[in-house]
C-alpha cells in the first residue's frame, strides 16, 4: 500500500503564454491514477520558475502555488505547450530556465506536451536525441533546432529520460503512456476510463490523415479494420484484407493509408505488438503461447518486433511492465 510519501513526485512547470488546457493534462491523467486499493500514484504541483502568476495563451493569468524550488524533489517534469516566446521565434530560453531544466534533467525524467518541445530543445536538452512537436510547428522546430532528430509525424516520441508529444490529444496519449510504462495497462486503462477517452495510441501513430473519419454512405475500411482485430492470432495477408472489404488491392491500400495515416501491413503489426504487450503485462501464459496469440508465429519473430517497437525482449517487458495481478488467458 503505498503511502502519501510514496506517491511520484511531478511537476508541471507552466510558463509564460503557456497553453492553458495543457497546464491541467498531467494532474487529469497522472493525479487521477490509482492502484488495486484507491491509493493515488503520482502527486502533481504547478510551479511557475518565481513562483509568480503568469499569462497563459487564453488570455487569463494562472496563480501557481509553487516557484521552481519543487523541481528539486520532481522525478517527472511536464512542460505544456507554448504559444510565441523566444524559444519558438529565435531557439532561446532564459539562463534561469535552462539552469533549472539542466538541473532536473540530473535527477528527472523532462516530458513535453505539444510546444513545450521548443522549450526543451532551447535548453539544449534534446541536442541528437529523437523528439516530436506539433506538426504545424514543425518547420520552424527542424529550422531553429537541427541538431534534433526530429519525427514531425508522429504522436509522440518516448527516449527514456526525455519523452515529447504532439498536440494536446497527443499529450494524453503520452500521459497515458508514462502511466502503463509506470504501473502497467490496467491502471492506464482505468485512467483512460475515468476521462471517457481511447485507452492507448502508439506514439508511432501518424500525427494526421487525410480522411480521419469516412464521409457518410462511405465504404471504408473500418469494417475491416474491426474484422481483422478479432483475427489477429491467424497470418492476415493485404490480399485477404483486400477481398474482405470489397476492394482491390490497390484501392484498399491507398483507402487504408487514407483513413490511418500507415499501410496495412504497419498496422497489423501495431496491432499484434499491442496485443502481445496485454497479454505480457495482464497473464502468466507463456511466451511461445502469445506470441502465437498475438499472430506472430515464433518468439523469434515477436522478439524482433516487440524490440523494434519499444526495445525490450519479452520477457524483460514482462517483468517490468506487469501489474501486480495476473489472470489466465
Amino acid at each position: 500500500m503505498p503511502s502519501t510519501d510514496d506517491r511520484h513526485e511531478v511537476v508541471v512547470l507552466a510558463l509564460p503564454r503557456t497553453m492553458a488546457y495543457e497546464v491541467g493534462l498531467p494532474d487529469q491523467f497522472l493525479g487521477n491514477a490509482r492502484d488495486a486499493d484507491g491509493h493515488r500514484l503520482y502527486r502533481v504541483r504547478v510551479a511557475t520558475l518565481d513562483g509568480g502568476p503568469v499569462r497563459t495563451s487564453a488570455g487569463f493569468s494562472l496563480l501557481p502555488e509553487h516557484d521552481a524550488s519543487i523541481l528539486e524533489t520532481a522525478q517527472t517534469v511536464v512542460v505544456p505547450g507554448i504559444l510565441g516566446t523566444s524559444a519558438m521565434t529565435d531557439g532561446t530560453v532564459s539562463d534561469q530556465l535552462a539552469d533549472a531544466l539542466r538541473h532536473a534533467a540530473g535527477h528527472a525524467r523532462l516530458v513535453s506536451i505539444c510546444t513545450g518541445a521548443f522549450v526543451l530543445a532551447a535548453a539544449g536538452l534534446l541536442d541528437e536525441r529523437p523528439a516530436t512537436t506539433h506538426w504545424v510547428h514543425s518547420p520552424a522546430f527542424a529550422r531553429l533546432f537541427p541538431q534534433v532528430r526530429l519525427d514531425p509525424d508522429v504522436l509522440f516520441v518516448d527516449d527514456g529520460d526525455v519523452l515529447t508529444s504532439a498536440g494536446n490529444a497527443a499529450g494524453i496519449d503520452l500521459l497515458l503512456h508514462l502511466v502503463r510504462r509506470d504501473h502497467g495497462s490496467e491502471v492506464a486503462a482505468r485512467v483512460a476510463r475515468r476521462s471517457v477517452v481511447a485507452p492507448w495510441r502508439e506514439g508511432g501513430q501518424s500525427q494526421f490523415i487525410d480522411r480521419p473519419v469516412p464521409e457518410p454512405g462511405d465504404s471504408g475500411v473500418a469494417t475491416t479494420r474491426a474484422w481483422a482485430l478479432e483475427r489477429l492470432g491467424e497470418p492476415l495477408t493485404l490480399a485477404e484484407l483486400a477481398a474482405h472489404a470489397r476492394m482491390s488491392v490497390r484501392t484498399f491500400t491507398r483507402r487504408f493509408r487514407e483513413e490511418t495515416g500507415l499501410s496495412a501491413t504497419r498496422w497489423l503489426v501495431q496491432q499484434r505488438v499491442a496485443l502481445a504487450r496485454r497479454l505480457l503485462e495482464s497473464t502468466d501464459v507463456p511466451v511461445e503461447q502469445v506470441a502465437e496469440a498475438a499472430g506472430f508465429g515464433t518468439t523469434a519473430s515477436m522478439r524482433q518486433h516487440l524490440h523494434a517497437a519499444i526495445g525490450v525482449a519479452p520477457l524483460a517487458y514482462r517483468r517490468t511492465f506487469r501489474g501486480p495481478a495476473t489472470h489466465p488467458m
